[in-house]
């Protein structure tokens, strides 16, 4: 046990037996406990295996290379379509973590394994992300903004490409495409 991780799991909270219980399971497949982005995250060899994060509905562990894992149990659960690699397994109470035990640890073992072997999600190029109309309008009609977008680094084009895609309605892609103009400009990305 990592003592800079402590407060993460003793503040009052209603996951607060749940996130228990996930510190006790991976801390028992002889993981290092850290801290990184104010979570628990637990590594092998300095890489990252998982972390244990709570939300309003649930508490989960997120496998960082969930993707490549096999998922016999059909619990590994994808965030969101744009989610590459991480993939999480959800909980809403104690018992059923303490129930599934020996299958996270399953799936823990078989995290390591993934990176023992040095294993690598193929994520999708920037190009491969949808551009939205209204973004790609504006590339054409102002150079400068086409060279800027272009020198930005690919995450953040694609940060920018799954902001302005997004929205169903071309009013909403065409105000975010004004909005972030100048950000783009001055060579930040959308949350700099």
């Amino acid at each position: 046990m990592n003592p800079k991780v402590d407060f993460y799991f003793s503040k009052s909270n209603k996951w607060q037996p749940a996130l228990e219980q996930l510190r006790k399971i991976a801390l028992d497949c002889q993981l290092t406990e850290e801290l990184k982005w104010g979570t628990p995250c637990y590594t092998f060899q300095g890489k990252n295996i998982v972390l244990i994060h709570d939300f309003k509905e649930y508490c989960a562990f997120l496998f960082f290379k969930g993707a490549l894992l096999s998922n016999a149990d059909g619990i590994l659960i994808q965030q969101s379509k744009n989610v590459q690699a991480a993939r999480q397994i959800r909980f809403t109470n104690v018992k059923e973590i303490v129930e599934m035990q020996t299958i996270l640890k399953t799936y823990i073992y078989e995290a390591i394994e993934v990176e023992k072997a040095s294993l690598e999600v193929k994520f999708k190029k920037t190009e491969e992300f949808i551009m939205a109309e209204e973004f790609q309008k504006k590339l054409d009609e102002l150079p400068t903004l086409k060279t800027a977008f272009e020198a930005l680094t690919p995450g953040r084009q694609r940060a920018y490409m799954l902001h302005f895609s997004a929205p169903k309605q071309s009013k909403t892609r065409e105000s975010r495409v004004e909005k972030s103009i100048p950000q783009i400009l001055g060579g930040k990305g959308l949350n700099d």
